[in-house]
């Protein structure tokens, strides 16, 4: 018995239908008849019935049928998509063509705008499969035989084939196992949660993404050869390329036999329709998918199967998405000391810190250590000195480039497809690691474009001024994980992205880049950080500032006086003392100059606020004379001065001398 879905327009061919849907039943088919006329909710309902069955009847009259509004772009009716379905499902199809016109009023061959609809429909059909054609229900119902019949026997041959196949020999076309896999059992417990049980629903699908080097194919195939004795067929597909993935379908079409009884110019509803039917579980890796568009037409909508997709791009249906993060600290210092053989365990935890934990970073290092005797106390000051150059060195086991050489092509890919999304990648390299506040800095405010050069402002001021552009600079950025979400409109980029993002500019290029980061930064920062409403965005931009922001500047004064007026005492004095410190060194300020002098009073003022008034009383008595020089003695610094001396001796507990 064969569950056979029965499609066609219902008001010319009522009678028909019903007549096909007699002969299955007493045929003892179980015979799917879901369409549901002027319905909207077709791809909802009965596309997914097409999907589940076993064959696929149409009866083709003159009239084209209800085309749904929403969700179809071509416009097709719900037949011809249900048709199509099927096809891409690699169901088994059977035609039944009607010649006659009974009732002319019924057709569409009268109206200009419809008939070649039908017509395209029909030559459809005609290029596809061999329909046959019928005048009256006697023909009909000779045609529908024949046709079930005949299909019917090409998928048991082809399951029997098949089948007795694989119980020779095992269908198999997997990469190695990886060697050095670290910290990922509990990502793979919860793949095999999510790719576990056959409900019937059809394949189940997990795609894992990530940045590049994050180790998402080792986990794929960590997956898949844990899992070899469950299935009968296991097949790895490079994805990247379409040409190449539909080449690699041919070889598999070709192993399994398939194109003999299916279809032999469309390899992959042969292959479609040989996993359709085999009796015995399978699974299919796709490595390397550039997105799910680019490989939608090739997974197999039916089947006992599992699917695993390796991908940079983030965006996946939310129940097929599992991310492939970087490795866990201790994981990550753990691995480089197993795998050199260092027990140096504090440069293990330095290093792993420094390569941010990136599962290729970890090996690439590893494997440079092991082949050229140096210990990971000696890598870690190389990579500190010559940070581009090793980046690029070591032959890591397991995969096919270095840091350097598998996100070189990453960022020239987004370079030519979208410049507005590599210039905003490259303004991100010169940020701290910490989430970048994005909604802050992508704001247009007057004089800013002034500002940068003009290699820079050609690429950053339509991200400035359309908020659209800005989002696709992002959306480009996360089709190869090169930036992750966060809250608030902010994302988060690796530090060796950053890294090498810099690395790859020329100096002069880099240097336009930082001061632009500086100018957008400084330009963010509140005017006014006493004032608690402007703490959440001072805190947001905190890290970034002191990145990129130079000692002297207003933003990073306006931001020490933020974590003092906020609380964070001991971090608002050691910011007063760099910034004091760098003052008192530059020429352009000198010890003497007012801000100099200003700033030395807010270090006093902090250090007492911090813990320490004995600290402060001396900064104060130290600061008295050269305000009384500079300023005068009745300046209202020198005064305030003088107060704040007062108010520190007599908190350092002399409160006679007070």
């Amino acid at each position: 018995m064969a569950k056979v879905y029965v499609s066609s327009t219902i008001a010319d061919l009522t009678e028909e239908r019903r007549a096909v849907l007699d002969w299955l039943r007493l045929a003892r088919h179980q015979a799917v008849d879901s369409y549901l006329p002027d319905s909207d909710t077709v791809r909802d309902s009965c596309l997914d019935d097409v999907a589940a069955c076993d064959l696929y009847v149409l009866v083709l009259g003159h009239r084209y049928g209800f085309q749904p509004p929403d969700g179809n772009p071509e416009g097709l009716s719900i037949t011809q998509l249900e048709f199509r379905r099927a096809g891409q499902c690699g169901i088994p199809r059977v035609a039944l063509l009607r010649t006659s016109i009974p009732d002319v009023s019924l057709s569409d061959l009268e109206d200009p705008a419809r008939a070649p609809l039908v017509l395209a429909f029909r030559a459809e059909v005609a290029r596809s499969v061999r329909p046959a054609q019928f005048s009256d229900l006697q023909g009909l119902t000779q045609g529908l035989s024949a046709g079930v019949q005949r299909e019917l026997d090409k998928v048991d041959k082809l399951g029997k084939r098949s089948a007795d196949q694989m119980a020779a020999r095992r269908v198999l076309r997997l990469a190695p196992r990886p060697v050095f896999l670290a910290g990922r059992e509990e990502l793979l417990t919860g793949m095999e949660a999510r790719l576990a049980g056959d409900d019937g629903a059809g394949p189940r699908v997990v795609a894992l993404y990530g940045l590049g080097g994050a180790g998402k194919t080792s986990v794929a195939l960590e997956y898949a050869h844990r899992h070899l004795a469950e299935v009968g067929l296991a097949w790895q597909f490079p994805a990247e390329d379409p040409a190449v993935l539909l080449a690699e379908f041919g070889r598999l079409a070709a192993e399994l036999g398939a194109r003999e009884v299916v279809d032999a110019r469309d390899p992959v509803a042969s292959v479609h329709g040989v996993l359709a039917a085999l009796p015995v579980g399978w699974l299919l890796v796709f490595d390397n998918a550039p997105s799910r568009a680019a490989v939608a037409a090739f997974l197999p909508p039916a089947g006992r199967g599992r699917v695993l997709i390796t991908s940079r791009d983030q965006i996946w249906p939310q129940g097929q998405a599992v991310e492939v993060p970087v490795l866990e600290q201790q994981v990550a210092v753990g691995f480089l000391a197993n795998r050199t053989g260092d027990p140096d365990g504090q440069a293990a935890g330095v290093l792993a810190g420094e390569l941010g934990r990136l599962p290729l970073a970890l090996e690439q290092a590893a494997a440079y250590i092991q082949a050229s005797g140096e210990s990971l106390a000696g890598y870690l000051g190389l990579f500190r000195r010559r940070r581009r150059d090793m980046l690029g060195r070591g032959e890591p086991t397991g995969y096919p480039g270095t840091v350097a050489t598998t996100w070189r092509l990453a960022f020239e890919d987004v370079r030519q497809a979208a410049p507005g999304a590599a210039g905003l990648l490259r303004l991100m390299a010169f940020c701290a690691p910490e989430a970048i506040p994005l909604r802050l800095l992508l704001q247009p405010r007057p004089g800013l474009a002034e500002q940068f050069a003009r290699e820079v402002a050609s690429v950053l001021t339509p991200l400035l001024e359309d908020e659209l552009a800005a989002g696709d600079a992002i959306a480009a950025l996360r089709r190869y994980s090169l930036v992750t979400p966060a809250a608030d409109g902010s994302v988060s980029v690796h530090q060796l992205v950053q890294a090498v993002t810099a690395d790859q500019m020329p100096t002069e290029l880099a240097k336009m880049w930082r001061q632009a980061a500086a100018a957008l930064i400084e330009a963010a920062i509140p005017g006014n950080p006493d004032l608690p409403a402007a703490w959440p965005t001072c805190a947001a931009l905190l890290p970034h500032a002191q990145a990129v922001l130079d000692l002297t500047s207003d933003g990073i004064w306006r931001m020490a006086f933020y974590l003092g007026y906020s609380g964070s005492y001991a971090a608002a004095r050691d910011l007063f003392q760099l910034i004091a410190d760098t003052r008192s060194q530059d020429d352009a300020h000198g010890a003497e100059n007012p801000t100099t002098l200003s700033v030395r009073s807010n270090l006093a003022r902090w250090t007492g606020e911090a813990g320490d008034p004995a600290a402060a009383r001396d900064q104060f008595a130290a600061l008295l004379p050269v305000l009384e020089r500079a300023r005068g003695p009745e300046h209202r610094d020198t005064l305030n001065v003088r107060d704040n001396l007062a108010y520190y001796t007599g908190q350092a507990g002399d409160s006679g001398t007070a």
